[in-house]
């Protein structure tokens, strides 16, 4: 108990990762401070380090072979059922983009209703994929020919610091939808609000593995995302020309998949953003030729 007359010090939470459905610390056990828009630590987010990462992607692996076998009406469900938790959430996230990035709270509101949005839109876009992004294919011969999207694997996911709500929202949806799993690289501007997005996540009907939430330094394990060979492709937006170089550069000796949506618009368009075609770079398409009766 405090003295009497004395100022009680709150206590700062200690916010841990999201892998494989559970939160454990970094193993390393490291923290960042984490400061809201007064500059007072409210919050010390684990620093993941190289071990983490490959913790999630051996999560995300295991986990990325049954959510890509599921149909494609049950991601639907899942996904949908993300946007009930934000919903249901809505306040708290509210609060934690006005306090942590002191933005007034009209501008928060509508991230995170546009980021609830989303995640109904692409709840719709599930079934809808293999008809966009594939199809009959016409050729000169006695073959019916289809093309159908797959998933590609495990995608890393590097989000920048601008509109970190909806960002996440948008870079993570594209790649889950399809049947990948996916690893979040939240940013530190905003490590409270991330936490508790993979908390909703946790408390929904994502099955564990199929999405994974580190918090840490991007120059840090920028290197160790670009060079991991489990690792299928990677995603990102809006990056420091620093940190795409590094992925680009270092993704090119393994051959993995790089879509950092360079000439992107901003996160609140949804002209571009709702769009299936920000699906397809997260696929690979498989052609069936059969032959026809003549």
């Amino acid at each position: 108990m405090s003295p009497s007359g004395s100022t009680r010090v709150e206590v700062a939470k200690t916010l841990k990762l999201y892998v494989n459905g559970a939160f454990p610390r970094s193993e390393s056990g490291r923290t960042i401070p984490v400061k809201d828009a007064r500059k007072c630590i409210v919050a010390h987010a684990s620093h993941a380090s190289r071990k983490d990462l490959r913790d999630a992607v051996e999560a995300a692996n295991a986990a990325q072979l049954k959510w890509g076998a599921a149909t494609a009406y049950n991601r639907g469900q899942v996904i949908y059922r993300i946007a009930e938790m934000l919903e249901a959430r809505r306040a708290e996230f509210i609060a934690l983009i006005a306090s942590i990035e002191g933005r007034s709270k009209a501008d928060a509101t509508r991230e995170v209703d546009h980021a609830i949005d989303r995640c109904v839109c692409f709840a719709g876009w599930t079934d809808k994929i293999a008809s966009v992004l594939g199809g009959k294919q016409p050729v000169a011969g006695p073959y019916f020919v289809f093309s159908m999207p797959e998933p590609m694997g495990t995608v890393a996911i590097v989000v920048p610091d601008e509109r970190p709500l909806l960002a996440m929202v948008s870079l993570l949806l594209p790649v889950i939808s399809a049947g990948n799993a996916a690893i979040v690289i939240a940013p530190m501007t905003n490590a409270p609000l991330a936490v508790a997005f993979g908390e909703a996540l946790a408390t929904s009907d994502v099955p564990a593995g199929v999405v994974n939430i580190l918090t840490g330094l991007r120059a840090e394990l920028c290197p160790w995302i670009a060079s991991h060979r489990d690792i299928a492709g990677v995603c990102g937006a809006r990056l420091s020309a620093l940190d795409a170089k590094t992925l680009e550069l270092g993704a090119a000796e393994n051959l993995k998949r790089v879509c950092l949506f360079h000439d992107a618009p901003k996160f609140d368009d949804d002209a571009f953003w709702h769009s299936p075609f920000a699906i397809a770079p997260f696929v690979e398409t498989k052609t069936v030729w059969h032959p026809s009766a003549l």
